[in-house]
């Protein structure tokens, strides 16, 4: 490679085989010795006398030149064990063809489009078929929904610093194994449980007589399935760990840096879309009755509140396709053949901080007791903790809609849940792949080094706070709700769902099953509706002769007439406002996103070389503590204070929230949006106040164990930090 001219001196030269290329060191710890500037790397031959520097330096052993970095005989570089793609002495040629960046890319997107599926796809779609199956309490099944975060909190730390200088496609492989034992895991109880047992229909509509359930506190033995749950989530956690951090560092490795976002950009949208195949295939296998695979039929259908769908299923398709990727990992080389070639034409974006101390010893890393000092350097780097504190920070808001945007959806325009959830996965789903490619390719295209490209993730955050205010402009005030909004006729006060209308029917308030009545009013249930018949054949449900709804007459048979009192769901909303709300969020979304991808090359820049991986791994690490585990409950405390309705069973015990106030919610969403938004704000912009890149046209390499480290001039390529401005 063409040098430009500069401060060169051949015995500085790299003389080991283990010397890595390129490292950054702060000013402080380089040793410069002169050369006339007209000398070129080209002419420095091992065996050609130099004068020796007047710097009273050791002698070093005579220099490779730099052309002669080949990977035959013992002056191959271990550092970059490049290799053919097979398995010891098997090394067939059609799997040649894999051995490339693209090749190990489609299996890191099929490894990471798995995790998604079953993580965040199947899990959160069958957690409530899981509850009602096992007889969990919403708070138990959501220790399973965190235990995967607990686990890569745990491991993420040890796993990435350890797997650093290790075969990171073995690590992969790994990573396959524990996804699938997990996904293997979470169906076991299915088969141990043994068939399910339905219970007696719930008749809806008004009855002077009603077996009431008494108030005992009863415990299931099913309710001990609950360690399995957890167990098989804490295998999957063990094995999504590798996933983000190793095989993030291994495609950063292994292509040049303006491709390297575009690849990383990629592989996380295909993380992304795994919830969206989850959630259809989840949907589709909760249509198939819970024991078909035992032979077993039933003559109710979903719309009973009995039915349970079989959610085992998709669980075991995820295990069998995360152990095919098992085989294609383990074949992948330590390094892709041309990285270390690639790892030649990278100049260093290394942050520049006074305080934190650059290493000159090559074995550092290779052992755990040097993990606390690693950590130590990068904890101190002041650009890398803004950076992770603000992707924390977004993470927070961008799981927290991830959960309760459906619910959101459902309160203000008064949709279905499923139809909600639905239109949520619609907007999220695609808005965060198409952010995240988007940010990948914009990173490639315009070639941004470390500083650029936390500008532009700044201005997509910036912009992505202003659209956040979507939410004040699309809040709809609450329909009208007997009970809750509006009295029985006149009658009843207000908060209490009993009125002398149904005074008599024995009504349950556990039992939500809202109907719309002809007086366009909407009602708990037809029992609180007080309507004593109905016609279930008719889609939706229809109801008749109820006594808390004004009518004229009284209907007699509905053969003749299709009149009708009160139907099944919620009352039509009069709000409008949906269709621009969802465009405007879709497009909050890809802007939100879009800054992910520039956030982790950023970070991958700003650290030195050798703690690429633990760097992510702390970035997850805090992610996680700070995001992705406290968004979800931050959110759902913040939406249950403005519940107007709660589910009260009979022994007084408060349960989920039923009627929410649609104004006060859509204020406090804005309120925690905004805050989250303006603290990834700030410390972006402290991350790129205090970024110091490397002096323009230097280069830091790392000599054996014993030498100094040297400063020499290289060719600046497009990527150097020096161009930033």
């Amino acid at each position: 490679m063409k040098r430009s001219k500069g401060i060169e001196n051949p015995a500085f030269v790299n003389s080991s085989p283990d010397t890595p290329r390129r490292f950054s060191a702060s000013p402080s710890s380089v040793e410069v010795s002169a050369l006339p500037p007209h000398t070129q790397r080209e002419d420095l031959q091992p065996h050609e006398p130099q004068e020796p520097p007047t710097s009273l330096e050791p002698p070093l052993p005579a220099a490779t030149p730099t052309g002669s970095r080949e990977r035959s005989g013992p002056e191959s570089l271990p550092e970059f064990e490049e290799g053919p793609c097979g398995w010891g002495n098997f090394q067939p040629q059609c799997l040649q063809l894999c051995n490339t960046p693209q090749g190990f890319l489609v299996h890191y997107c099929l490894l990471a489009l798995t995790q998604g599926v079953v993580v965040n796809g199947l899990i959160n779609i069958s957690i409530s078929t899981i509850e009602k199956r096992y007889e969990m309490k919403s708070s138990l099944t959501g220790l399973i929904s965190s235990s995967y975060d607990i686990a890569f909190c745990l491991l993420s730390l040890f796993v990435s610093y350890t797997g650093e200088r290790g075969h990171k496609p073995r690590w992969l492989a790994f990573a396959s194994f524990m996804i699938g034992l997990g996904a293997l895991v979470f169906s076991l109880p299915k088969f141990f449980s043994g068939k399910y047992q339905l219970g007696s229909p719930f008749e809806d509509t008004c009855l002077t007589t009603r077996n009431r359930t008494s108030c005992t506190s009863s415990s299931s033995s099913l309710s001990t399935y609950l360690y399995v749950f957890i167990f098989g989530q804490l295998l999957m956690g063990t094995g999504g760990t590798p996933l983000y951090t190793l095989g993030t560092a291994f495609i950063d490795d292994s292509v040049p840096t303006h491709k390297s976002s575009l690849y990383i950009g990629i592989g996380y949208s295909m993380s992304i879309l795994g919830p969206a195949v989850g959630y259809v295939l989840g949907g589709q296998l909760l249509t198939m009755y819970i024991d078909v695979g035992l032979g077993q039929s039933t003559d109710i259908t979903e719309d009973d509140p009995r039915w349970l769908g079989a959610w085992w299923i998709g669980f075991l398709l995820a295990w069998l396709f995360a152990w095919s990727l098992i085989i294609p990992f383990s074949c992948f080389p330590k390094h892709l053949p041309g990285t270390a070639k690639i790892q030649e034409g990278k100049a260093s974006q290394t942050h520049q901080n006074n305080s934190s101390v650059q290493y000159t010893d090559e074995n550092f890393g290779k052992s755990f007791k040097d993990f606390p000092v690693a950590l130590k350097n990068l904890m101190r780097n002041t650009v890398f903790m803004c950076l992770v504190i603000s992707t924390s920070s977004e993470a927070l808001v961008t799981t927290g809609f991830a959960t309760f945007l459906p619910k959101f959806i459902e309160s203000q325009f008064g949709l279905s849940s499923s139809f909600a959830a639905i239109l949520g996965g619609a907007v999220l789903i695609p808005g965060a792949a198409l952010g995240q490619i988007l940010g990948g390719v914009l990173v490639s295209k315009f070639k941004m080094a470390c500083k650029k490209a936390m500008k532009f993730a700044c201005l997509s955050s910036l912009i992505g706070l202003m659209l956040t205010f979507v939410f004040i402009y699309a809040n709809c005030e609450n329909e009208p709700f007997a009970g809750v909004s509006e009295s029985y006729n006149g009658t009843g006060d207000l908060g209490n769902l009993t009125t002398s209308c149904n005074a008599n029917c024995n009504c349950m308030r556990s039992y939500y099953y809202p109907v719309c009545g002809r007086d366009g009013v909407q009602y708990f249930s037809p029992c609180f509706a007080g309507c004593k018949n109905s016609v279930p054949e008719m889609q939706p449900k229809i109801y008749y002769n109820c006594s808390c709804i004004e009518m004229k007459k009284e209907i007699v048979s509905t053969a003749a007439s299709f009149g009708f009192e009160a139907k099944a769901g919620k009352c039509e909303t009069r709000c409008t406002n949906l269709p621009i709300f969802l465009a405007i969020f879709l497009v909050a979304i890809v802007f939100t996103f879009m800054a992910g991808t520039p956030i982790t090359v950023s970070i991958l820049r700003c650290v030195n070389q050798r703690q690429r991986s633990l760097a992510l791994g702390i970035q997850f690490m805090m992610l996680r503590l700070l995001g992705s585990i406290p968004g979800p409950i931050i959110f759902g405390v913040t939406i249950d204070s403005t519940c107007i309705l709660w589910d009260t069973n009979e022994c007084g015990i408060k349960g989920a929230c039923w009627i929410y106030d649609n104004i006060k919610m859509a204020y406090m969403l804005v309120a925690i949006s905004v805050t989250c938004k303006i603290i990834t704000i700030f410390f972006i912009g402290l991350a790129i106040f205090f970024y110091k890149p490397p002096p323009l046209d230097t280069d830091v390499s790392f000599q054996n164990p014993n030498a100094v480290v040297t400063a020499i001039s290289v060719e600046c390529d497009r990527n150097k930090a020096g161009n930033e401005g």
